[in-house]
């Protein structure tokens, strides 16, 4: 069974809401999925998905998620990652550079990430399972 870390961050609750859906999407992988602020080490996962709204000038979150993300990312050099966040402005510019970074890292990043606009919808949701899904299969 393969072991999987979901990590997010949320100030409005719709990342979380999308880390929740990206749950269900895993099957029946044993997943541990907390908020930045509760985050176990990486030892010991197959898979890591890591989830955090655009903030400001569509950057990550810059009291929390930022500073954990950078005290972790060399040790996801071989790892694989999937990304996704929700976002209210912009163009995703905020998740096109956390992918350029995940990779420059070493990491085996899945595909682009997923992003939301706003509150998830129903079908929202669903993308998420399909999204978490398709990184299980892989």
């Amino acid at each position: 069974m393969q072991k999987v870390l979901v990590v997010y961050w949320s100030m409005t609750g719709n990342t979380e809401i999308m880390a929740n859906a990206i749950v269900e999407g895993c099957g029946d992988a044993d997943v541990t999925c907390v908020n930045v602020s509760e985050t176990p080490s990486l030892d010991g996962y197959d898979k890591y998905m890591f989830g955090c709204s655009s903030m400001g000038d569509e950057v990550l979150d810059e009291g929390e998620f930022e500073p954990y993300f950078a005290s972790i990312e060399a040790g996801l050099a071989g790892k694989k990652v999937a990304l996704f966040g929700s976002y209210g402005w912009g163009d995703g510019q905020w998740m096109r550079d956390w992918e350029a970074r995940v990779k420059a890292d070493g990491a085996e990043l899945f595909e682009t990430g997923l992003i939301i606009n706003e509150t998830p919808t129903d079908d929202d949701k669903e993308t998420c399972k399909k999204f978490a899904a398709s990184f299980m299969a892989v």
